[in-house]
């Protein structure tokens, strides 16, 4: 089987992010609230894309225009810091968006399926 490099996967896996990123944002916000750079380093971790703040803050900055997420600034530390939640109007948007993430993937892997059975009965 190839490996990842052979295809340019990190170059498919970040073009693939920034196609899902308002979803990984909000599924990250469905866990708990979080604050800009916490998205960050956590999309950093998870995924091993780096995506900085001019790309995610004026996301969350969308998506709170929208309605999907709110903010408060959480004042009990040395710096204030805008955090970031999830509103029932995300869950919604967040719901149906992974319903609909979900049915691509299965069909993807029907469509493989049928490729694959398929391609066994020609060699035979």
């Amino acid at each position: 089987m190839a490996g990842l490099k052979e295809f340019g996967g990190e170059q498919v896996q970040t073009k693939l992010m920034k196609g899902l990123l308002d979803l990984v944002v909000l599924q990250l916000l469905n866990a708990r609230p979080m604050y800009g750079y916490q998205i960050i380093t956590e999309i950093r971790r998870e995924f091993h894309v780096y995506f900085g703040p001019s790309t995610i803050y004026p996301l969350l900055h969308t998506l709170q225009k929208k309605g999907y997420v709110k903010s408060e600034w959480n004042m009990s530390n040395e710096r204030p810091r805008k955090v970031y939640r999830l509103t029932t109007e995300g869950q919604k948007l967040l719901n149906f968006t992974e319903d609909s993430v979900n049915l691509i993937c299965r069909r993807l892997v029907l469509e493989a399926e049928v490729i694959t059975a398929t391609a066994v009965l020609v060699q035979e």
